[in-house]
């Protein structure tokens, strides 16, 4: 029978990628695992399992518990969401930064809120990667957590259990170029790759016609441009439209947010880069989304079983049903993209089916698309190396090679916000040596 660990059980995700999973044609049964340390949680969401697996009228188990030992033990996939003193941290990580005038938008990925969030992570989830190694050594790992490309490279490194890391953003960004191109989705030809995050579209096509041309017109219309004013900004330099939004996207490279009148002209509200936009409203999207969960076992509003773009589903119906499909993940590079670090996490297009995750080589990319993905993959390399390492100087340094870091600070000022990050947060990070 199958079984699926869903550790981190209290995220926003377990709802979708439940759902998903339920509607597997041909799955009828098994067990779903859902583990997280906080029992108020693990309790709603074990409901909300449960009478998704009632509406779907399927003959599926879950169990629970805060003890992952007790229950994900035989899983084939364990499915990691989990989040570490996210809520206690997000304001430390936003406003210690702008007081050195480092601007950001989300923060969970690279600059101080990434890294610091790394390096509240990435240890408890070394844990949680040995006692699966103990009690279900022939599982894959799906991981959904940020630092994505961090998290994965860490997993790679210390394990031989098969890990991919899965986004949302090629699937969202491909369906939001349609759109914008006034192209069918279905029509729509395209290769990517990169980071994720910072995946690039280097080909994009409609019935044998580059779209390009057509995009860098249509963005002269003011209204199209500001609905994603950093990325169409960067296509018009770059020659290629990056994977994430607007806001995630300006925070990766160092020429939106280093000072307030570039911020004023290309990050505008919401995920289009505006300024602590995160940090003032997770708390409220977590609260409200519980809030809705509730309301949705107690049947004052409707649940239903609708299918999400998550990719976790269709990677267990591949390998269980042995009926290939293609996904977009990120895997340890190993020459998959020729002119990046093979040491490092790269996301591709990958195949699916009963022999597990089968990423495709994909080539080179342009070289100065490149050299922005390297930029970052270095602050991956040295965040993880640090947390492996128990070294705290290379935790340091991981902040300094920051691409937004350094367009708006000295070495100096780097250094003293780690320490005053490092500080506030010292009771959520294992001390570094």
């Amino acid at each position: 029978m199958t079984k699926i660990s869903i550790i981190g059980a209290g995220s926003a995700f377990t709802q979708e990628i439940t759902t998903d999973i339920m509607l597997i044609e041909g799955i009828e049964g098994g067990t779903i695992a859902l583990v997280d340390i906080d029992p108020e949680r693990l309790e709603i969401a074990r409901k909300l399992v449960a009478q998704i697996i009632e509406l779907s009228g399927k003959k599926w188990d879950v169990i629970a518990s805060t003890d992952r030992r007790e229950v994900i033990g035989g899983s084939q996939f364990v499915i990691n969401q989990i989040e570490v003193g996210g809520l206690q941290t997000v304001r430390y990580e936003y406003e210690i930064p702008l007081k050195y005038g480092v601007n950001q938008c989300i923060g969970d990925t690279l600059g101080p809120g990434g890294l610091f969030k790394t390096l509240r992570t990435l240890p408890s989830w070394m844990e949680i990667i040995r006692d699966i190694e103990d009690l279900c050594p022939d599982t894959t790992i799906l991981n959904y957590t940020n630092p994505m490309s961090a998290v994965t490279l860490l997993t790679s490194r210390i394990t031989q259990i098969p890990v991919v890391g899965l986004c949302h953003s090629i699937q969202n960004t491909s369906q939001r170029l349609a759109k914008y191109a006034g192209v069918p989705y279905s029509e729509m030809k395209w290769r990517a790759a990169g980071i994720n995050h910072m995946s690039w579209f280097v080909e994009l096509s409609h019935q044998g016609q580059d779209l390009y041309p057509l995009l860098r017109e249509k963005i002269q219309d003011p209204e199209l441009l500001k609905k994603d004013p950093v990325r169409f900004d960067a296509m018009k330099y770059l020659g290629a439209f990056v994977s994430e939004s607007s806001g995630h996207f300006s925070e990766y490279i160092p020429y939106y947010r280093k000072r307030q009148s570039l911020i004023d002209q290309h990050c505008s509200s919401g995920y289009n880069g505006a300024t602590g936009y995160y940090a003032d409203n997770w708390p409220i999207w977590r609260k409200e989304n519980d809030e809705r969960i509730i309301q949705q076992l107690e049947g004052t509003i409707p649940l239903e079983l609708k299918p999400s773009n998550e990719y976790a589903a269709i990677i267990i119906e591949a390998m269980l049903k042995n009926e290939p499909k293609v996904i977009y993940g990120n895997v340890p590079n190993e020459g998959l993209i020729h002119n990046l670090p093979s040491d490092g996490v790269v996301e591709v297009a990958c195949m699916v089916d009963r022999n597990g995750i089968n990423p495709c080589q994909f080539g080179s990319l342009p070289e100065h698309l490149a050299a922005l993905c390297r930029s970052n993959m270095a602050f991956f390399d040295l965040a993880v190396g640090a947390v492996l390492g128990n070294d705290k100087e290379m935790a340091r340094h991981a902040l300094m090679v920051d691409p937004l870091s350094a367009a708006v600070c000295s070495l100096a000022e780097i250094g003293d916000m780690f320490e005053e990050l490092y500080e506030a947060e010292h009771d959520f990070i294992p001390a570094l040596k």
